[in-house]
C-alpha cells in the first residue's frame, strides 16, 4: 500500500486520575489499534502518536472554545510546561513498539494583547493546549528542552528509531544509510 493517512475515531478523554505522559501513549495505542483493525493496513507499517500538554499534573487538551484556550495561554504564561508525546507503531505481521517523548517548553510573560491577537488569528484551535509552537507561537517559545519535532506533533527521530527496530528499511525513505 503506498503511503496514506488513516484517520482512527477514538475517544481521547483522560481516565480519572491519569497524567498526561502514560495518556499520550495510551492514545497513540489506541488509534494504532484502530487503524490496524482496517482490511489496508494489514501489510503497513502504521505509526500513530498523540501530543499531551501538561501543566504539573494538568492536561491541557485541545480547548473548546477562546474562553478555554485563552485560560491555557494565561496559565502557560511566563512558566516551564511540557509536551508529551506517545508514539505507537506497528509491523507487518503484528509486532509492536511505543515510546514517550517529553519536552520541557519555557513560555515568556505573555502581554494580554499576544493572547488577544493569537486567539483572534485562530491558531489555537484543535491544538493541545492551545498552541502550535510551528506557527506564531514559536514566537512565546524562548527556550525547549528535547525534541522540537515533539511539540509540532510527531518525535521524528524516536520515530524512526521505532521503525528501524520493527525492521523498516530507513535508508530507502530518508536518503541515508
Amino acid at each position: 500500500m503506498p503511503d496514506a493517512f488513516l484517520a482512527a475515531e477514538i475517544d481521547e478523554t483522560p481516565r480519572k486520575g491519569e497524567l498526561p505522559g502514560p495518556l499520550a501513549v495510551r492514545l497513540a495505542c489506541a488509534k494504532a489499534d484502530a487503524a490496524s483493525s482496517l482490511p489496508e493496513a494489514a501489510a503497513s507499517y502504521l505509526i500513530a502518536a498523540d501530543t499531551v500538554v501538561g501543566l504539573g499534573r494538568r492536561i491541557l487538551g485541545k480547548p473548546a472554545d477562546e474562553a478555554e484556550a485563552r485560560s491555557f495561554l494565561e496559565m502557560l504564561s511566563g512558566r516551564r510546561h511540557r509536551v508529551y508525546g506517545g508514539v505507537s507503531v506497528i509491523a507487518p505481521g503484528g509486532r509492536r513498539a511505543e515510546r514517550l517523548v517529553t519536552t520541557s517548553v519555557r513560555f515568556k510573560r505573555l502581554e494580554r494583547s499576544e493572547i488577544d491577537a493569537y486567539i483572534a488569528a485562530g491558531e489555537w484551535t484543535d491544538k493541545a493546549g492551545a498552541y502550535g509552537i510551528q506557527g506564531a507561537a514559536g514566537a512565546f517559545v524562548p527556550a525547549i528542552t528535547g525534541s522540537y519535532f515533539n511539540v509540532v506533533g510527531l518525535p521524528l527521530y524516536e520515530t524512526l528509531s521505532l521503525l528501524r527496530g520493527l525492521g523498516f528499511d530507513a535508508s530507502a525513505a530518508t536518503g541515508a544509510g
